[in-house]
């Protein structure tokens, strides 16, 4: 069974402070109901052949992922498809109804569908068929890659945890079937393969490629450690120079992925990968001044531009989602190289923090003063002009990340996580979910859509609510046992 976030979205402030008399907390027949409610309206309302988007209109009628979409499209990015399939898996986890399994396993296989030639998967998937032709998808024979131009429409992408979570889910359903399915098999094997193919010499991986990846060469991509340039550009000149991504938890994702197909296959090609992906990061760690990490590094690993609003710069974000793969490399491994990095680490971004406890997205290099952009998007100290549509400055982890890295130091990797919710806590938790279930048995949040025009001002349905919400009552059953 998974650890399950608890968080929960779409809760009524009245409950969601409450405290629960033991006797007043719902029995396990109360919980499956309201878990089989809302998994068959999501299932059955909510799918787009199989797949699922980020959002829908309280009515149904408009959908989206990060775009609008249609009937006929389905978002990979968590928390669209593959999150849904994750949480339908876990419902049969606690249930044991076999109709979550097999509605897993149809979403498991619209991602197959949506597998591309060049190994994984884009943000989106097309199931309409004049559309797919456009598309290299795995299944459209008609469709080559051209090796002199980009493929815009072969893009697997590690962005996002976008093919990441396909995998796992794919991994997870072909667990549940003892690898019987040859479709959902071979799509595992072929994503997997293609990570490995694409890691670079020096274990890090760039975000995205558009055919199937060969194994890049170390006299063109040295083996070496991260340091300063001696000069960059303070303007976006467009010109994509980063090859190894930690941005968005690109490096993260993968390892994970990589770790738990180990576990799946037993096969040490994937441990050995994840190995090679923490030698990355230890790799990466920039030098003194700035012990930490950086979005994306060129070939020299320096730290580089990536979008305009994405400066070669020290990042208060990746590097936090850097410690905590290392920390679970150091779990899984018992290697006590991958926690030798975070001491150094904790104490520069502590350091670091606004007064207020946050860290900054971007630390200029060296100097460490914190970067932000206009709205025209140059570069500047002042944060009073910053485009809303990209975090310039984050949530602290670093009291958590200490805990954890002190509790591993010593304990060892065996060193049990921190304690689970209590039952009352659970039950004070699946009570609230219970509660905001509408008659249909969804969960709506009080907001509009991202991608319309149309505004939804009555509410919207969302997989991320569904998946955290459904989650909470399959922990609250678990808890029952």
């Amino acid at each position: 069974m998974q650890a399950f976030t608890v968080t929960l979205l779409s809760v009524p402030a009245v409950l969601f402070g409450s405290t629960l008399a033991l006797a007043e907390a719902p029995n396990r027949s109360q919980a499956e109901a309201a878990l089989e409610r809302a998994c068959r309206f999501f299932h059955d309302h909510c799918s787009h052949h199989g797949g699922y988007v980020w959002r829908y209109s309280r009515d149904l009628t408009l959908s989206e992922g990060e775009a609008e979409t249609g009937p006929d499209t389905a978002w990979v990015q968590p928390p669209g498809t593959p999150a849904v399939g994750e949480t339908f898996l876990d419902a049969w986890e606690a249930t044991g109804r076999e109709e979550y399994r097999d509605w897993a396993i149809e979403t498991a296989r619209a991602l197959v569908r949506g597998q591309l030639q060049s190994g994984g998967w884009y943000y989106r998937i097309d199931f309409d068929e004049e559309e797919r032709k456009r598309w290299g998808f795995r299944d459209n024979e008609a469709y080559r890659p051209s090796r002199r131009r980009k493929n815009k429409t072969n893009v697997t992408t590690l962005d996002d945890d976008v093919t990441p979570a396909a995998v796992r889910l794919l991994m997870r359903v072909d667990r549940e079937l003892d690898f019987s399915d040859r479709e959902i098999h071979e799509a595992a094997m072929f994503a997997l393969d293609a990570i490995v193919a694409a890691q670079y010499p020096n274990g890090g991986w760039y975000q995205n490629w558009d055919r199937y990846p060969e194994s890049a060469s170390s006299n063109d991509f040295p083996v070496i450690a991260a340091s300063y340039p001696e000069s960059w550009s303070r303007r976006w000149l467009n010109d994509w120079p980063g090859r190894y991504f930690n941005n968005d938890n690109v490096s993260g994702n993968v390892i994970a992925t990589l770790l738990e197909a180990w576990d799946t296959y037993q096969d040490e090609r994937y441990l050995e990968a994840a190995k090679r992906g923490g030698e990355f990061l230890i790799r990466a760690q920039m030098p003194d001044p700035q012990p930490a990490w950086a979005q994306q590094y060129d070939p020299q690993m320096h730290p580089c531009w990536d979008r305009k609003f994405e400066p070669p710069a020290i990042s208060g974000l990746e590097s936090q989602d850097v410690m905590e793969t290392l920390m679970l490399l150091y779990r899984r491994t018992g290697e006590q190289r991958f926690l030798e990095p975070i001491p150094r680490a904790l104490e520069y971004l502590k350091n670091s923090r606004y007064p207020d406890g946050r860290l900054a997205r971007f630390y200029e290099l060296k100097s460490n003063r914190p970067l932000f952009f206009t709205k025209e998007y140059e570069l500047t100290y002042n944060s009073d002009d910053s485009p809303t549509h990209y975090g310039f400055i984050v949530d602290s982890r670093l009291d958590a990340i200490e805990a954890e890295f002190t509790r591993l130091s010593r304990r060892g990797p065996e060193a049990q996580p921190t304690a689970s919710p209590s039952r009352r806590e659970l039950a004070e938790q699946a009570a609230a979910v219970i509660e905001a279930l509408d008659d249909r048995g969804a969960w709506i949040d009080p907001r509009s859509m991202k991608g319309h025009r149309k505004a939804s001002p009555e509410g919207v349905v969302q997989s991320e609510t569904f998946n955290t919400n459904a989650r909470v009552l399959c922990e609250y059953l678990q808890s029952l046992n």
